[in-house]
């Protein structure tokens, strides 16, 4: 059995103001994203300028804000938010939902893809390439938090949260930021090296889309259901369900970079 290490979410108590690993877990992945696409846009010679990149992440900070936390509402608890409606409000209580994260993404890349009459997947493709960055940076601290942990588990490595009882739990969190984030990112940014992938707009998104979809739903096997929820049709988890319908996404995006239906 591994030690929980026991790190304080709190990294920089100011008095009135308290900064948590969660926040400068977001903060360090936008900025790193904001900074690779950059790179990449000059590497490859996009025709896109830094305007456009500055509006696109900050739409996307927007949409990550919104749709992650109206995500959270829809999909695991509105039954609580419709009875306790200031609670919306009160982000920094936790709750939010990845799923609904993507979606404020998505609509975040098509504003800004129409706003500069930008080409739309290969906006996606920039996006995709750096969202690794961001999920792994937020699965680490959600590990600090000892929030989202695994089901109780034998093996060695199993670690004793400190909200999750006394038995050993799967540090679930770890094994999403591995293969969701630095894994998933290992595999588009060797695919970027590549000279006519990003030609093939939507392919990179639709391989972050399927593959985060299918690594997703594997570890959920492993990590603890939603107390308010549990497990839920063929006992699955609703972040299961909520994957099945990214794979068929990412597999439709990755058929038509090169059938280009749209």
């Amino acid at each position: 059995m591994i030690e929980f290490p026991n790190i304080n979410p709190i990294a920089l108590d100011l008095g009135l103001i308290k900064i948590r690993w969660y926040a400068i877990a977001y903060l360090a992945g936008i900025l790193f994203s904001w900074a690779l696409i950059l790179k990449i846009i000059s590497i490859k010679k996009i025709n896109l300028n830094s305007e456009i990149i500055s509006e696109l992440i900050s739409n996307i900070i927007i949409g990550i804000i919104l749709g992650g936390r109206l995500g959270y509402i829809l999909f695991y608890n509105i039954e609580y938010f419709l009875d306790n409606f200031i609670e919306i409000f009160k982000i920094w209580n936790g709750g939010m939902s990845f799923h609904g994260g993507l979606i404020g993404v998505i609509i975040a890349v098509i504003y800004t893809a129409k706003k500069y009459d930008a080409k739309l997947m290969l906006l996606a493709d920039l996006v995709a390439i750096s969202a690794p960055i961001g999920i792994f940076f937020g699965r680490l601290a959600n590990f600090i938090n000892g929030e989202l942990y695994g089901r109780i588990t034998n093996h060695y490595f199993g670690i004793i949260f400190p909200n999750g009882g006394n038995l050993p739990r799967h540090p679930s969190q770890l094994y999403e930021a591995f293969f969701e984030g630095f894994l998933l990112f290992l595999i588009l940014l060797t695919l970027l090296q590549f000279k006519k992938v990003l030609e093939k707009n939507g392919l990179l998104c639709g391989l972050f889309i399927s593959l985060y979809g299918i690594f997703r739903f594997f570890i959920e096997f492993v990590r603890e259901p939603d107390a308010h929820i549990g497990l839920l049709y063929l006992n699955f988890t609703m972040g299961q369900l909520l994957c099945l319908p990214m794979l068929i996404i990412g597999i439709f995006f990755i058929i038509n970079s090169y059938r280009r239906f749209f």
